[in-house]
């Protein structure tokens, strides 16, 4: 996993025309390692490494446009300390207290970047809203500068449910690596034609740089993005990922499923929000929690990102 601003367009695992149903996703290019994602995690306005596991390619500068489907980019700074305190301070990163959960007992993600919501479970740690998680390309030899950055999938303001669920030091390198058992966001998804667009140039890139890279022939996807409204009336279109016998190896590897749900935030604009975990696993997140946490997605005040 890659936790930061990216320097370069995402991969685009489906066809060369990114707005065509998929026909299946395709191995991102590159030579070198094929080692398992990668974890590491920085804050846009603080540069402060957040303990996830500290390897593999750090950046802070770059782009900024989250583009769902590796099309043309903007080229911005990384996201500044005025932008992050367009949200109330508080003791909560996302200054909850401007915004209760519609299941009680539970925390509030907001992301103001695209003016959205939702809800986890007490268990869950809500990040900060500059935080950026995604998945590198394991296939890139980042021993040269020049690949750094080379992402799979990106999403920001992400809540985790246990962080380190699962520690190893696969590659041997005498440095721990933790595992996320499961992550939620959001992203923009400009370049889409539709939700249903959006939503399906994205899922499958979350079981795919999390737990099946570089095999693509494990990922089972939905071929058609289903019609979905959140219990705030908000409508858009849903799409499931899953992987099964990944060939990955590894103490904490294992078979994976990811959900997104993509809409119109309140500017018009495409956004998608995207759950991904492990599967086959004794801690396994049920479908039916993960429908509880997609049904309360909601819009939040107007994005800052125009």
């Amino acid at each position: 996993m890659w936790l930061g601003q990216p320097p370069e367009g995402e991969q685009n695992l489906h066809s060369q025309n990114p707005h065509q149903q998929p026909r299946g996703p395709q191995p991102p290019s590159g030579g070198g390692g094929g080692h398992r994602a990668k974890v590491v995690a920085v804050t846009a306005a603080t540069a402060v490494v957040v303990a996830v596991g500290l390897t593999g390619p750090l950046l802070l500068g770059g782009d900024k446009d989250d583009n769902a489907n590796g099309g043309s980019r903007n080229t911005k700074a990384p996201a500044s300390a005025s932008k992050s305190a367009t949200a109330p301070a508080s003791d909560d990163p996302r200054g909850s207290e401007t915004e209760r959960p519609t299941v009680p007992g539970w925390k509030v993600v907001i992301n103001p970047e695209w003016g959205t919501a939702f809800d986890v479970p007490p268990d869950w740690d809500v990040k900060e809203p500059d935080l950026l998680i995604g998945f590198e390309d394991s296939k890139v030899d980042y021993s040269d500068p020049g690949n750094w950055g080379k992402l799979i999938i990106i999403m920001g303001a992400p809540a985790v449910l246990r962080e380190n669920w699962c520690v190893s030091d696969d590659d041997k390198d005498g440095r721990m690596e933790g595992t996320a058992l499961v992550a939620a966001g959001t992203k923009g998804a400009k370049g889409a034609d539709s939700t249903g667009d959006a939503a399906l140039s994205q899922v499958d890139r979350w079981v795919y740089g999390g737990y099946t890279q570089p095999d693509t022939k494990s990922i089972v996807y939905d071929k058609t993005a289903k019609p979905y409204t959140a219990k705030s009336g908000l409508k858009g279109s849903i799409a499931w990922a899953r992987s099964r016998n990944t060939p990955q190896k590894g103490r904490c590897a294992s078979d994976g499923k990811a959900i997104t749900f993509a809409f119109k935030n309140s500017a018009g604009g495409f956004v998608a929000w995207s759950l991904y975990g492990a599967t086959g696993v004794k801690d396994e997140l049920p479908d039916s929690t993960i429908m509880k946490i997609l049904g309360t997605v909601r819009l939040h005040r107007d994005p800052t990102e125009s």
